[in-house]
């Protein structure tokens, strides 16, 4: 006899590919031109924050992994995630949007927006433990 879990929560969701921006990135076009072109795909975005807060420069990388963030969101609300449940960094599609919330949280710690950092470091936590703890390093 087999016994459901009846408090499991929702399913994980799994971002659909989308290879030509991905084959983009792989072949060096520069962030930049890549989210000009596919303003939707998140991990150009990720990569547009992580290099701006490389460089000091804090409020772009917000600002860059903010739009990610968004864009990330809508597809997510797409694929049927309702708010909330796993969205597991072993599936390379997700990792996009995961960057992106960590770039946010980070740039939002930079600037002294506390409770910005908090709630993204929790979502972050919360939708995967593995990306947190890769990406917190």
């Amino acid at each position: 006899m087999s016994f459901d879990n009846l408090l499991a929560g929702p399913p994980p969701t799994l971002l659909p590919d989308v290879p030509a921006p991905r084959a983009q990135l792989e072949a060096g076009v520069p962030p930049a031109e890549v989210a000009a072109g596919h303003p939707e795909f998140s991990l150009a975005w990720a990569e547009l924050a992580d290099d701006a807060y490389g460089r000091g420069a804090v409020i772009e990388s917000y600002a860059y992994a903010r739009t990610g963030y968004h864009r990330g969101l809508d597809q997510l609300r797409r694929a049927g995630w309702k708010g909330h449940g796993p969205l597991p960094w072993e599936h390379e599609p997700n990792r996009g949007f995961l960057r992106c919330l960590h770039a946010l949280g980070r740039a939002a710690q930079a600037i002294g927006e506390e409770g910005e950092a908090v709630r993204c470091d929790d979502f972050l936590r919360d939708s995967s433990p593995l990306a947190a703890r890769t990406l917190n390093g």
